[in-house]
């Protein structure tokens, strides 16, 4: 690559990054540059920019270097701002415009051919003034805060000899109160090198007086820092200069004098030389001087390992923090921002590697305080850096890349930036010879302003067409985009230049349909701009393809348009079939008592509305006599439809183009009719104009034929359509009737072109295909047409905030619903109901102040800030709002929502709401609001749970949860695992320890838990359910550690509200399973898994934690079995069996869980069976025994399907029982009896004593009112006995 410097970029910042002197002056100094058609900066300006200055510079190193190119910006202090955004777009449309103009005068010629234009170099191809475009784009976001180039190095202060007190006029210029904001806001320092100029007019007085001013300058302000002036030598005003060196900075030159008329030879080298002084002895050494000083603060402070480890860690903690969206983070006189001071300094004198090496160490500080706009100006800084010194091109681009996407990271306030740093990055790549990714920077950067992006889209195809090898395509698709872009601006002449441009690519291809796209387009614009005979040329390309189908009708139909804009006359055209209207698909959609809340709530079916307004409205009955039996309407309305003043009817249309070519029809509206009285004899005068044309005529008028007979009884929308070859489209066109009376749809028209009406009558069509089917069909249809205006209602809008459209399964949410009466007139009696509580319900209006998820958690020491509701309550599918809230249109209404997603699939919700108006007097005295909502529900947690009882304890069974996480990318973290009822207590099989946890559960994985679960229900009142919700907080296992949070409440709402739902919905109806009881009624636990998601917010927010939980209901724990019982006694026994037999003491304890008395018999069989102590049949699955010593003995099933042995016949018996072989009793309700035993062993070994069974009876109570409720339950049955292995040892 060739010098830097010498590069288009290298010019651009060797113009754009250069020290700025800020110019304060008085009215006088103004008045007299003005004599010569200058302002004081236009007429510095040209002896600003020094092109050999050599001047010796020295900065950070004890080198020294020579300084050849220098220059100066000057600006007035009111100048010293950030660009208003508007005037910067002004400005750019100027800069369009006029060279828009100044362009197109050779745009009748034929476009080159493409051959000629590849060899043809870039600088001859592009346009010249898209470098006034981008240094416009460049300017609009100078003088930020996060930057130091824009910041004044210097104050040039002017004073006019002529001036009163001239030393005093000094010091009042540059008055704090007066500088600008940027200066006393703190982002820059206003202590700064100032330079005071005292300018003489010799045309005005004296130089003695002018000199003795001077000499009090020099001794208040420093004999280096003042300078004299003096201009405007010429007596007679008459200077001319062949080459004007003002000209390039005088945008609108003088039409009465020359520029510098009065300035001669003396007066331009005074001018040259102060400048000139300015520059080498005043502000290029003081900014060397400042980059020393500040070079070795921050070699001090922040260079050298120690200090980069303070530094870290002074801005530790500071990852959470926000950038501050609200004015500079940093003051002038900050740490960070001396280093940009320093490292921008150093830029402007071409020291690069000292300016590389500050950015680089103020980068990283910016990064950590999340400073991004900081960031990412430093980023840019360093890529250009990189750039000039012609090395690292990989970490050139990767800096502006970076600088780019972090720009745009930040959102708007970074919007001008970004096309600032895509502009320099654009033109480093193309210095590099990388056309081709300059194109796609130009590509990013085009944004969403039509005219912004039109001209980056036109740089972009330039540099596919200098790209190796030439990418021809993307060139012409490139200038097509831009060329329909500058039309959206109304850039005709730039829009017909871009799309000429693109016929070089397109002319001799097969690209039929883009080819004939750019014809049509020329041709039309050129028309537009009133040259028709180019505008025909073009459109004669596009009409005289073989290739277009309906050649003929397209031909026709175009010069049609022709003769019709040579006659200047407009025509309507009934039944006009461009577009087709297909009527039997007309749609109409009105609101009466009933309103829709979104387009999609007026689709749905009427039946399903109805059921779930059922029981909220009055009959239909009374509403027809309210409504329209009353006498005082007249017999016809009867059969009318009712709209309400003031609300849109909608109608449906479709449109159909018959043709294969592109049509597009505007000013698409209704035709109506309005009336305050009904007429019998209606004939109106839309009416007649069907009947007396026919299909074929045409109607001529003078002016446009707007039909609307009164436009203030109502009003039309018009929409402007376009459509494609054959295609189909549906137009919703609405009338909003003002006043009451009756209104008649009776048809549509739109507009072919200017002068072309099309007009279809809706009544007229329908008589012509609905009159073979019968009178009766033909008067339902025009009914339809006919609306009876009532007076305005209020109307309710609705609708629920933060609804979300894709869900995963089980995620709990608090909603709002929004309610607002635009109306003044209040309503009342406001009820709501929920076609799907499962998934929304309604919350107490407290929760509104409550934090999510935080009031779902247990509260210690304070009262719940979710409050417990009723679950018959909530069962209840119509909410009743209270009456304090039938307010008025002044506020809205807010109901806060429970949403749980309860099943995966694709769900419909659907809300009614139903109210009454305050005013008696309205026909109607009641509405309804439809709101309708489509959500996706994603599996989330697969979730199973298996229960297992203990034969060696009472009352406790194992559970094993197993979870599968089904999502393909989220994680989640199980929380707890709650039992539902105060009955239970629930605790893991194994404590959570550092050894045992469980982490986040990532896509795809499973993972098993083992709890104990026992059941610890007393005698109370036989009212209590295990739907109960009211935990004693034994029946919460927390699954985390103790940093996760607290646990959660599930005795409250929302928990409490679905799983009442959940518990309804997952009802088994087979017998036994109304899950009221444990025993006596039902034999099922439910319970309800909670686990979070962590979700990452926008905007460096901290990420939110998301709540799920999966109900598990009616998990069977049981047979109908209603005792439980527990053998208990010695294990090892020794006995001398020589000297006589042994007897050995049992115990069983039988437990009654149910809540009737239960007669119980215990029945003992001798058994011969001595078995090994390992003996278990090696069939058993599940739960099952493991040893006889273990503590906890599972088995298969609670029942004892387990036998002993089958006693032979043969056998002899090694044990009897000792003691009565039947035992009867009667327990009490929840109750337990110990009953002890005694067996007689007669030689040593291993015995199983589960050869005994147990018979139990329910003992019916006396008032048998349970029964009634639970008369299908087993009242008798037997249960055979557990295993309970003995080992009976000889003793030595």
């Amino acid at each position: 690559m060739a010098d830097p410097a010498n590069t288009k970029l290298g010019r651009m910042l060797l113009d754009e990054i250069t020290p700025v002197v800020m110019v304060l002056r008085t009215p006088l100094v103004e008045e007299s540059c003005r004599k010569n058609g200058l302002s004081l900066i236009e007429m510095l300006a040209p002896y600003s920019n020094f092109n050999n200055i050599d001047v010796p510079v020295r900065t950070a190193s004890d080198q020294p270097y020579r300084l050849r190119k220098f220059k100066l910006r000057l600006f007035y202090d009111s100048e010293i701002r950030q660009p208003n955004i508007e005037a910067a777009k002004e400005r750019l449309k100027q800069v369009i415009t006029r060279a828009g103009d100044k362009d197109f005068s050779d745009q009748c010629s034929d476009p080159p051919d493409i051959e000629s234009l590849v060899a043809t170099s870039q600088q001859e191809f592009v346009p010249s003034w898209f470098q006034n475009f981008n240094k416009e784009l460049v300017d609009a976001v100078s003088f930020s805060e996060h930057e130091a180039f824009d910041h004044p190095v210097a104050c040039l202060v002017a004073v006019s000899s002529k001036d009163k007190d001239p030393i005093g006029k000094f010091v009042d210029l540059f008055n704090t109160n007066q500088l600008p904001s940027l200066l006393n806001d703190g982002a820059m320092d206003p202590k700064i090198l100032k330079y005071f100029l005292l300018v003489h007019d010799n045309q005005d007085g004296e130089l003695e007086k002018a000199t003795g001013v001077l000499t009090a300058m020099r001794s208040t302000f420093g004999a280096n820092d003042c300078r004299l002036l003096c201009i405007n030598s010429s007596a007679d005003g008459m200077e001319e200069h062949q080459e004007n060196p003002w000209a390039s900075y005088k945008n609108i030159a003088s039409n009465s004098k020359q520029l510098g008329c009065f300035l001669n030879v003396d007066d331009i080298e005074e001018l040259r030389n102060t400048m000139h002084d300015l520059s080498s002895k005043h502000i290029i050494p003081h900014m060397e001087l400042k980059i020393r000083v500040l070079n070795q603060q921050v070699s001090a402070t922040r260079k050298g390992f120690r200090n980069q480890i303070k530094n870290l860690w002074w801005r530790k903690g500071k990852d959470d923090a926000p950038e501050n969206p609200n004015g500079p983070m940093y003051t002038f006189s900050s740490t960070e921002s001396q280093i940009r001071v320093l490292g921008d300094y150093a830029f402007m004198l071409r020291d690069y590697e000292l300016a590389l090496s500050n950015y680089r160490l103020i980068s990283t500080d910016y990064k950590l305080d999340k400073a991004w706009k900081h960031y990412a100006g430093v980023q840019e800084m360093m890529g250009l850096a990189y750039f000039m010194l012609d090395q690292s091109r990989k970490d050139a681009e990767y800096c502006m890349e970076n600088a780019f996407t972090t720009y745009l990271k930040i959102g708007s306030s970074g919007g001008r930036n970004v096309t600032r740093c895509g502009i320099w990055w654009a033109e480093m790549l193309k210095a590099r010879g990388q056309f081709k990714d300059a194109a796609g920077v130009y590509f990013r950067i085009s944004g969403e302003e039509p005219l912004h992006s039109a001209v980056m889209l036109e740089q972009a195809s330039y540099c596919f067409l200098s790209s190796t090898p030439t990418m021809l395509r993307k060139y012409g698709f490139h200038l097509v985009l831009s060329g329909d872009l500058y039309k959206k601006s109304d850039q005709i002449k730039h829009a017909i230049r871009t799309y000429r441009g693109a016929l070089s690519v397109f002319k001799g291809t097969t690209w039929n349909h883009i080819r004939d796209h750019v014809h049509f387009h020329i041709g039309k614009w050129y028309a537009f701009l009133g040259m028709f005979d180019e505008a025909i040329k073009h459109i004669l390309e596009v009409l005289a393809c073989g290739h277009q189908s309906k050649a003929t009708q397209e031909l026709f139909l175009w010069d049609f348009f022709r003769i019709v804009q040579e006659t200047g006359k407009t025509f309507e055209v009934f039944r006009l079939q461009l577009p087709v209207i297909n009527f039997p698909s007309i749609k109409i959609v009105f609101e009466d008592h009933r309103t829709y809340a979104s387009p999609s709530a007026a689709i749905v079916r009427e039946s399903l509305w109805q059921s779930l307004e059922g029981d909220m409205i009055p009959s239909l009955s009374a509403m027809k006599t309210n409504w329209l039996d009353s006498k005082v309407l007249p017999k016809k309305y009867k059969e009318s439809n009712v709209c309400v003043a003031g609300e849109a009817i909608k109608v449906d249309i479709s449109f159909r183009n018959p043709l294969q070519i592109p049509v597009s029809i505007s000013n698409v509206s209704l035709i109506c009719k309005h009336s305050a009285e009904y007429d019998e004899t209606e004939s109106d005068a839309i009416g007649s104009l069907t009947e007396c044309h026919n299909d074929k005529e045409l109607r001529t008028i003078s002016v446009s034929g707007d039909f609307s007979l009164d436009t203030s009884l109502f009003t039309l929308s018009e929409v402007d359509i376009s459509m494609q070859g054959g295609e189909t489209m549906l137009v919703q066109l609405t009338v909003t009737p003002k006043i009451e009376g009756t209104l008649k749809l009776v048809g549509v028209r739109w507009k072919l072109s200017a002068s072309v009406i099309g007009i279809c009558n809706f009544h007229s069509d329908i008589i012509r295909k609905k009159v073979a089917k019968g009178k009766r069909k033909l008067k339902q249809v025009k009914d339809n047409l006919q609306f009876l205006v009532i007076k305005s209602l209020p109307r309710l809008e609705g609708v629920v905030d933060d609804l979300p459209k894709t869900v995963y399964a089980g995620e709990l949410r608090r909603l709002t619903l929004e309610l607002r009466n635009p109306s003044k007139i209040s309503v009342k009696n406001l009820k709501m109901r929920i076609s799907h509580p499962r998934f929304l319900n309604i919350a107490a209006q407290e929760v509104m102040n409550s934090e999510f998820p935080t009031c779902l958690r247990k509260q210690e020491n304070s009262s719940q800030s979710c409050t417990q509701m009723d679950a018959a309550k909530a069962a209840n599918s119509v909410f009743v709002f209270p009456e304090t809230t039938a307010n008025s249109w002044e506020t809205p209404l807010k109901w806060p929502l429970w949403f749980r997603a309860a099943a995966a699939g694709s769900i419909s919700l659907y809300m009614t709401i139903y109210y009454e108006m305050e005013d008696a007097s309205s026909v109607i005295t009641y509405r309804t609001l439809r709101m309708h909502y489509n959500l996706e529900v994603l599996p989330s947690l697969e979730v199973s749970l298996q229960t297992s009882p203990c034969p060696s304890r009472l009352q406790e069974f194992l559970v094993r949860m197993d979870v599968v996480n089904r999502t393909s990318s989220e994680s989640f973290l199980v929380h707890q695992l709650s039992c539902v009822g105060d009955q239970w207590e629930l605790a893991l099989l194994r404590p959570i320890d550092s050894a045992v946890s469980f982490e986040l559960l990532m896509a795809g994985q499973a993972m098993s838990c083992f709890f104990k679960l026992k059941y610890g229900r007393r005698q109370g009142s036989t009212e209590e359910k295990i739907s109960s919700l009211a935990t004693s907080g034994r029946a919460d296992v927390r699954l985390v550690d103790s940093d996760s949070g607290g646990l959660f409440d599930t005795s409250i709402s929302p928990f409490d509200l679905f799983h009442h739902y959940e518990r309804l919905h997952q009802e088994r109806h087979e017998q036994g399973s109304d899950g009221v009881g444990i025993m006596g009624h039902g034999s099922t636990v439910d319970f309800i898994l909670i686990f979070e998601s962590q979700r990452e917010s926008n905007a460096g927010l901290p990420s939110t934690t998301e709540v799920f939980s999966h109900h598990k209901c009616h998990c069977k724990i049981a047979s109908n079995s209603p005792i439980w019982w527990l053998m208990d006694g010695p294990r090892t026994v020794r006995h001398d069996f020589s000297a006589a037999f042994c007897e050995i003491n049992l115990s069983m304890t039988v437990y009654n869980s149910s809540e009737d008395v239960v007669s119980v018999r215990i029945s003992t069989l001798d058994s011969t069976s001595a078995i090994n102590s390992a003996s278990v049949s090696g069939n058993e699955v599940g739960w099952h025994d493991t040893s006889h010593l273990s503590e906890i003995k599972v088995t298969s099933d609670v029942m004892g399907t387990r036998f002993g042995k089958a006693l032979s016949p043969e056998s002899v018996s090694p044990f009897i029982w000792s003691g009565s072989s039947s035992t009867r009793f009667n327990l009490e309700p929840l109750s337990s009896v110990v009953v002890p035993l005694q067996i007689s062993v007669f030689s040593p070994g291993t015995f199983d004593l589960s050869n005994y069974s147990l018979h139990w009876n329910l003992v019916t109570s006396c008032d048998g009112g349970d029964d009634d409720e639970h008369g299908s339950r087993v009242s008798s049955g037997t249960c055979q006995g557990h295993s309970y292995h003995i080992t009976v040892l000889q003793k030595e």
